[in-house]
């Protein structure tokens, strides 16, 4: 059997300690603050970064350089005979494509999976390659498999501020000054590659209540027989609010009874674009389903 290592990146939310308990590997982000690189989880904590982007710091995302992704491949390649790579979706990142093209001087030893994930739902793909692994799939067949069920997966968030929606261009400061006279929370949904509106709701209960629904929606319809049969894992994720977080889980776990839900924070690559205060919960069907 193929001897395979599984490299992501830290906006799967998978820390460096925790990376080195389940056995893969993880790429830090870089990120600029005021002309300063800092990497996430080595030289940036989260809480660092909340700070910053509170003070409205100058904040950027970068994707890991060249040198960095292939001086890990290969490094893992001295002990591994192949590698999958599963970086956050190429909707939301250019680090996906720029793997794939480092990828080809590799000779197919390493494959770079892009599946539309970020967050909890990449996470889930970590778990799902290991799972894979463990039936004996090799690295191409791991990223077929994973890019066949790419959609399989929901993410539906809720922001505290419309403030960096509007600083991205995303809505015009006109839209952003009513919507916070209005006290209008808008829930953005991920779909596959790009985070997209879904509602705009008045308070943050309501866009609780329509997150719920809209998941409670996806249970029964998309996913409904995997979720009837076991396959569908719960998550849940926040920015920089873990009390708040918490309250959410629970009001989650009222609405589904007996549902074991992971929780991490969100991606500090998305929270650059919707800040602290987000709350998302999202679904994603384990591969065992498939396999």
């Amino acid at each position: 059997m193929s001897r395979i290592a599984i490299v992501t990146d830290s906006n799967s939310g998978i820390t460096q300690k925790q990376a080195e308990e389940m056995g893969i590997y993880v790429l830090p982000m870089p990120f600029y603050i005021n002309g300063e690189l800092f990497f996430e989880e080595i030289s940036l904590t989260q809480e660092e970064f909340y700070k910053h982007l509170e003070n409205d710091a100058d904040i950027s995302t970068s994707q890991p350089a060249p040198a960095d992704v292939m001086d890990l491949w290969d490094k893992l390649l001295e002990e591994y005979d192949e590698i999958v790579h599963i970086p956050m979706s190429s909707g939301l990142s250019s680090s996906c494509e720029s793997a794939m093209i480092y990828a080809r001087d590799y000779d197919d030893k390493v494959q770079v999976i892009d599946n539309q994930r970020i967050s909890v739902t990449q996470r889930q793909s970590i778990l799902d390659a290991q799972y894979l692994i463990s039936q004996g799939k090799n690295a191409k067949e791991i990223k077929e498999i994973l890019e066949k069920y790419k959609m399989e997966s929901s993410i539906y968030i809720t922001l505290e501020t419309l403030k960096y929606l509007k600083k991205g261009g995303r809505i015009t400061p006109a839209a952003a000054a009513i919507g916070t006279v209005l006290n209008l929370k808008p829930v953005l949904q991920i779909q596959g590659q790009k985070l997209d509106a879904f509602a705009k709701v008045r308070g943050k209960k309501n866009a609780r209540r329509t997150m719920i629904e809209a998941i409670r929606k996806d249970l029964d319809t998309r996913f409904k027989d995997n979720w009837d049969k076991g396959f569908v894992r719960m998550e849940i994720a926040y920015s920089g609010n873990y009390e708040e977080a918490l309250d959410w889980k629970a009001e989650l776990e009222e609405a589904f009874p007996n549902v074991d839900f992971w929780m991490d924070p969100l991606s500090l690559s998305v929270s650059c674009h919707i800040g602290a205060g987000a709350l998302a919960v999202a679904a994603s069907v384990a591969i065992e389903a498939y396999v």
